[in-house]
C-alpha cells in the first residue's frame, strides 16, 4: 500500500479511534490521560469537543487546547464530503442496524407514550436482539443500558435469550447496566459509557427514562430554563456518543396532558411528550407507542426524516415484543 494514502480514507475505513493516537503526533501521554479522564477517551471525542471545554480541563493551557485540537483535526475529518460519500458510510452504518434495520445506527429514537405501552419492554427485547448476528437483523454487540426508574429486570432478558436460541448467561455479561438517581448522576453516566464503548464493541445504548429525573429535579417555571439546559447537553452527549461510535441510540420519554390539545401538532392527541422543542430537536427518529386490545400495542411513526408517518401493531410477549399473530 502507498506511504502516501490519503489519511482521510484510511480514517473512513477504521472505527473510532483511543485518544492516546494523539501520542504519536506528539501530544504529551500526561495530556492524554486528563483528556481520558475528562470523558474524551476518542480522537473523535476530542475533535468534536469546543476549545472552551478543553480549557476547562485542569492541566490544559491555550497553546496545549490549539494542539490537541490541530491534530484531532488532522486525524479526523471535519470538512465537506461529496454526498456520495455519505451514503456510502450510511449504508455501512445500516449493516449494525437491529431489528433488521428497524432502530438507525449513529442516531437518536425517541419512544413516547404512556405508562403500560410497552417502551420498557421494547427496550429489554432491543437490548437482547442488538447482540444477534447480522444475518439475523442484530448488531452483533453489546448494550449499554441506563435505567432511570427501576424498571430493569434481567429475567426479562433471558426470556428473550430463550426465543432466539442464545445463552442466556452470555447475553446478561454483554449489557452494561447502571441505574442513575438524579440528573446530574445520569448526565455522568455518559462519561462511564464513553470509557466502555472504547474498551469494547457496543451497538445500542439504552436510556429508559430519559426525562423522568428531570421532572423530579427541576420544579416549576422557575427551573424550567435550567431544565431544558441540563436536558439539552445530556440529548447532546448522547448524539455525540453515537456520532463517535456508531451506535444506536434508544430513549424512552414520558407524556402529559395537552392544555391546547384543541390546536397545534398534537390536536388529535390528549398527550404530548415532555422535554418541549429541545427533545423534538435532539431526536432523529420519534416513535409513539399507544395501548390496544389486551396485549397488543400500537407504534406509530410520529416524526422522521426518512420514514413516512404510518403505524404498526405488536404485542407484549412473555417472551419480549413480537407480532400480534404469535400471541397465543
Amino acid at each position: 500500500m502507498s506511504q502516501t494514502e490519503d489519511p482521510q480514507e484510511e480514517y473512513s475505513m477504521s472505527g473510532p479511534l483511543l485518544v492516546s493516537k494523539l501520542e504519536e503526533a506528539g501530544i504529551h501521554a500526561n495530556d492524554i490521560k486528563k483528556l481520558a479522564d475528562a470523558g474524551l477517551n476518542t480522537v473523535e471525542a476530542v475533535a468534536f469537543t469546543p476549545k472552551k471545554n478543553l480549557l476547562a480541563i485542569k492541566g490544559i493551557s491555550e497553546a496545549k487546547a490549539d494542539k490537541i485540537l490541530a491534530e484531532a483535526h488532522k486525524i479526523v475529518p471535519l470538512g465537506f464530503q461529496s454526498a456520495t460519500e455519505v451514503h456510502a458510510r450510511r449504508s455501512e452504518l445500516q449493516l449494525d442496524a437491529l431489528l433488521g434495520g428497524g432502530i438507525e445506527t449513529g442516531a437518536i429514537t425517541e419512544l413516547f407514550g404512556e405508562f403500560r405501552t410497552g417502551k420498557s419492554q421494547l427496550c429489554h427485547t432491543l437490548s437482547v436482539t442488538c447482540q444477534l448476528p447480522v444475518s439475523m437483523g442484530g448488531g452483533e454487540g453489546k448494550c449499554l443500558y441506563i435505567d432511570t426508574e427501576g424498571t430493569f429486570r434481567p429475567a426479562r432478558l433471558l426470556a428473550v435469550a430463550e426465543r432466539y436460541g442464545l445463552n442466556g448467561e452470555e447475553v446478561l455479561d454483554n449489557v452494561a447496566y447502571a441505574r442513575a438517581y438524579n440528573a446530574d448522576h445520569q448526565n455522568s453516566l455518559l462519561i462511564s459509557a464513553s470509557a466502555l464503548m472504547a474498551e469494547s464493541r457496543f451497538c445500542l445504548l439504552i436510556v429508559d427514562s430519559c426525562t423522568a429525573l428531570y421532572r423530579t429535579d427541576f420544579n416549576g417555571r422557575s427551573e424550567l430554563s435550567a431544565r431544558q439546559n441540563h436536558l439539552g447537553r445530556f440529548l447532546r452527549t448522547l448524539q455525540r456518543l453515537a456520532d463517535e461510535f456508531g451506535v444506536a441510540v434508544v430513549v424512552t420519554n414520558q407524556v402529559m396532558s395537552n392544555p391546547d390539545a384543541s390546536a397545534g401538532p398534537y390536536a388529535a392527541n390528549e398527550k404530548k411528550p415532555i422535554g418541549g422543542n429541545i427533545m423534538a430537536h435532539a431526536t432523529t427518529t420519534r416513535l409513539q407507542l399507544k395501548k390496544g386490545r389486551g396485549n397488543t400495542r400500537i407504534c406509530k411513526i410520529y416524526d422522521s426524516p426518512c420514514l413516512p408517518e404510518m403505524e404498526t401493531q405488536f404485542a407484549i410477549l412473555p417472551s419480549g415484543i413480537g407480532d400480534p399473530e404469535e400471541e397465543s
